[in-house]
């Protein structure tokens, strides 16, 4: 019996405004749902899934089933797979997580192969540099963070340091400890 192959999307996901640039490189199947799309990222870029989000793909917006808020026109994720947003190589979308503090991903859709049936997905191919903390204001507040944890003399440096248990490399990323935690997706 032949070996049966999967469609795998390889997906650069980069947090837009980073400089140096913060990125994570995921094998994961086209087939997959945008709710478990939404989890790998969260779990690779090292985010907590603590805010809401949406992916927007050629001006139209996809997110969580309409829970009483009203954001306008989103359509529900559940209902999409990765494949029916990215159809060829070079296409991109934007992920966005917490409404507040912005945090937009190009999500660009670098090649796809057929891998084996057996092959572990999502799985995270590589990746640079930390995830920003949550709730720290956004790339903006981001860069103040950065700034103030660097300087011993600055006046939010000791806060900050408290804040975020002690030290905070920036320049961090653990491949094994993502491909630790990404859950395997069954198809």
């Amino acid at each position: 019996m032949a070996d049966k192959r999967i469609t795998a999307y390889q997906l650069k996901i980069s947090l837009v405004g980073a400089k140096p640039p913060i990125w994570r490189r995921l094998l994961i199947a086209g087939s997959t749902p945008l709710p478990l799309v939404h989890e790998a990222i969260q779990v690779a870029m090292g985010w907590t899934n603590s805010h809401l989000h949406q992916f927007v793909a050629d001006g139209i917006f996809y997110g969580m089933a309409d829970d009483g808020l009203d954001f306008g026109e989103t359509l529900d994720e559940s209902r999409y797979k990765l494949s029916q947003l990215l159809k060829q190589e070079q296409d991109s979308l934007i992920y966005e997580y917490d409404f507040g503090d912005d945090w937009r991903h190009k999500v660009t859709l670098e090649k796809i192969s057929l891998v084996g049936a057996d092959t572990r997905l999502p799985l995270c191919l590589g990746g640079k540099r930390a995830c920003p903390p949550e709730d720290v204001g956004g790339i903006w507040g981001y860069r103040d963070f950065l700034d103030a944890i660097a300087d011993p003399k600055h006046p939010e440096h000791e806060g900050y340091l408290e804040w975020v248990g002690g030290a905070f490399d920036p320049g961090a990323f653990d491949i094994d400890e993502v491909n630790a935690l990404l859950p395997e997706h069954h198809r």
